[in-house]
């Protein structure tokens, strides 16, 4: 099942994605969604973050590659000896189609991850790598936006990472995709930038549910983006589209704040 949020007559609605046709559903999709009988055309509505997490847990460095190259260029980054997480600003979510903004004096390197975004959904507590698995509930697709500058001059990543706009994420949850066997593509303005193999993780996915589960509650809705193997600039007038195969393709205009 392909899950989607997407705003129609001015009304958010739920939907179930076939094909090119989205169906509406009443109730959350933890809840039992019903069919309504109502369908929309998905080019003709505007596409929302699939889903408001509680709350938004994030992973960085943990591609092997991305390692080695930031340590190629100087930086001093050594390889994680456990799954550590992040958080960041629900504020700084958009659905897929709208507009990535970069704010008015943001200068220097301005780039752009693929990630894979695991979606829980039902709570975990001290749970088990197998309880982990069955925890996820879907899976989509994120776009972390970085503002490099801001992200080595300021004392934390408040609005390198967390701008408004900063956070692409969708276009859907899709139930039954095994992105870990998928490869992760970035393209700006159609042409490829970065690759690699979506799995190849330090740590994957259930490694850090675990971890985070021994000491946070995880609950229905809460996301995880799971980090990405290299970065990609990109401008104003750009269009950012970040692939996972079998999952979907998440696309982004880049805009210049007026």
């Amino acid at each position: 099942m392909r899950w989607c949020r997407y705003l129609a007559e001015g009304q958010v609605r739920n939907g179930i994605v076939e094909d090119e046709t989205i169906l509406e559903a009443e109730g959350g999709p933890f809840e039992g969604p019903r069919l309504t009988g109502v369908s929309s055309t998905l080019g003709g509505v505007r596409l929302l973050p699939p889903v408001v997490p509680g709350t938004f847990f994030c992973v960085g460095l943990n591609y092997a590659d991305h390692i080695r190259h930031a340590q190629e260029a100087g930086h001093a980054v050594a390889f994680p000896d456990r799954p550590e997480v992040g958080y960041r600003a629900n504020s700084a979510l958009i659905g897929d189609g709208e507009a990535i903004v970069r704010p008015a004096g943001c200068r220097g390197r301005f780039e752009t991850e693929g990630e894979l975004v695991a979606v829980i959904g039902r709570t975990l507590r001290h749970c088990s790598r197998d309880e982990a698995r069955d925890g996820v509930w879907g899976w989509t697709i994120g776009n972390d936006v970085s503002a490099r500058e801001w992200q080595h001059g300021d004392r934390t990543l408040w609005r390198a990472k967390n701008s408004d706009t900063f956070k692409p994420m969708g276009p859907w949850i899709d139930t039954d995709a095994d992105p870990l066997s998928a490869t992760t593509t970035v393209r700006v303005n159609g042409e490829t930038r970065a690759s690699f193999p979506t799995g190849a993780m330090i740590f994957d996915p259930f490694d850090y549910i675990e971890e985070i589960a021994r000491y946070i509650t995880l609950r229905p809705g809460d996301v995880l983006w799971m980090g990405a193997d290299g970065a990609v600039g990109m401008e104003p007038g750009d269009v950012v589209s970040v692939v996972i195969s079998g999952l979907g393709t998440l696309r982004n205009p880049v805009k210049e704040q007026k």
